[in-house]
C-alpha cells in the first residue's frame, strides 16, 4: 500500500467505527477517497503532507468537469466528495499526519433544492389498496409493509431490518422501534391501520408455511423464508403504484408524504423531525416549504379577493 492508500484505509476504519456509517454510506466514502487519491497520485502525492490548498481545490473543480479522467458527478455527489475529503483532512491533522488542513477553505459545492415528492392521501390508499391484491400470504406481507412505512415514515432499510420484537401492538401503546442511520434508535406510535395489518403476519406469513423461515426474527420475509431485501421491497411497492396509476413512486416518496401530511395536519415541525430521525430541524423545515406552497395555492383559489 502506498502512504496515501494506508492513509485513506485508517480514515475509513475511523468513521466506520466512531460513526457507525452505514455500509452504502461507507463505500460511497471509499469511492470518492479512492478517485481523490488517483487524482493526488498523479501529482506525485505520497502522503496527505504533501497536498496542497491549490490541490484539494482543483480536485473539487475536477470532479464536476471529468478533467481528472473520471465520471463528471452531478452538484449532490460531488459535494458529498468534497465533505469526504475535507473529513480525510481534517482527521490527518488531528491524527499528526500533517501540520495543517489544506482543505479548510474548500467549501463544497452548493446543491439546488429539491422539494420532496409527495403524493395525496388518496393516492396513498390507493397504492396500498392495491399491493393487498390476491391471494396468500405475499399481499398480506405487502400491505402490512407499505402500511408501516406510511404510518412511520420509516426509510425502506428501517423497515426491512425490522424484527417481530421491534414491534409493540399492545392496545394504546402501538409502537416501532426503527434504527436509523448510525444505528440510531427511535421509537415511533403507528396508528390503528398499521398496528393491524402486521398483527396479521405470523399466522400467514411463510414463516408459518415451512418455507425455512421458522426461527428467523425478521417482520418481513422473502418467499424463502429469509429477510426481505431492500430491493424486494422496492419492487413490491413500485408494482402496487403501477396497479394503483401512481407514477413515478419511490420508497422514500411514502416517507415523504408521511412528513408532509403531518405538517399539514398541524404537526410541529420538530416532532415530525424526531418521528423521521433527523439530526437536525434543518433537514426537516424542507417539508415546510411544500405545505406553504399548497396554502398559497389554496388560499389563491379561494380567497375571493386573492387576485387583484
Amino acid at each position: 500500500m502506498t502512504s496515501l492508500t494506508g492513509e485513506r484505509e485508517a480514515y475509513l476504519a475511523h468513521v466506520s467505527v466512531e460513526r457507525g456509517l452505514s455500509a452504502n454510506t461507507l463505500a460511497a466514502y471509499r469511492r470518492d477517497l479512492t478517485r481523490y487519491v488517483l487524482f493526488l497520485e498523479a501529482r506525485d502525492r505520497d502522503d496527505l503532507a504533501a497536498v496542497t490548498r491549490t490541490d484539494v481545490a482543483d480536485f473539487a473543480l475536477a470532479i464536476g468537469t471529468g478533467r481528472d479522467g473520471g465520471r463528471p458527478l452531478a452538484p449532490a455527489s460531488a459535494s458529498r466528495t468534497v465533505v469526504a475529503v475535507r473529513g480525510w483532512h481534517r482527521f490527518a491533522l488531528a491524527e499528526g499526519w500533517c501540520t495543517q488542513d489544506v482543505s479548510s477553505d474548500v467549501k463544497p459545492r452548493a446543491v439546488p433544492q429539491r422539494l420532496p415528492k409527495a403524493i395525496s392521501t388518496d393516492q396513498v390508499e390507493a397504492i396500498l389498496e392495491a399491493a393487498s391484491t390476491g391471494d396468500g400470504a405475499a399481499p398480506l406481507r405487502d400491505r402490512a409493509l407499505l402500511e408501516l412505512v406510511y404510518a412511520t415514515g420509516a426509510r425502506i432499510s428501517e423497515a426491512v431490518g425490522l424484527d417481530v420484537d421491534d414491534l409493540t401492538l399492545d392496545e394504546g401503546q402501538e409502537a416501532v422501534l426503527l434504527r436509523g442511520k448510525g444505528r440510531k434508535e427511535r421509537v415511533v406510535p403507528i396508528g390503528g391501520y398499521a398496528a393491524r395489518e402486521p398483527s396479521r403476519l405470523p399466522g400467514a406469513s411463510p414463516r408459518s408455511a415451512g418455507t425455512g423461515g421458522v426461527g428467523t426474527p425478521a417482520l418481513f420475509l422473502n418467499t424463502r423464508g429469509g429477510r426481505l431485501s431492500r430491493q424486494s421491497a422496492w419492487v413490491i411497492l413500485k408494482d402496487a403504484s403501477a396497479r394503483a396509476g401512481v407514477p413515478d413512486v419511490s420508497p422514500h416518496t411514502l416517507r415523504h408524504s408521511f412528513a408532509t401530511h403531518l405538517l399539514s395536519g398541524g404537526a410541529d415541525v420538530r416532532v415530525v423531525q424526531e418521528l423521521l430521525g433527523h439530526a437536525s430541524v434543518t433537514t426537516t423545515q424542507i417539508y415546510t416549504a411544500v405545505t406553504q406552497d399548497a396554502l398559497r395555492e389554496v388560499y389563491a383559489t379561494s380567497h375571493p379577493r386573492a387576485r387583484g
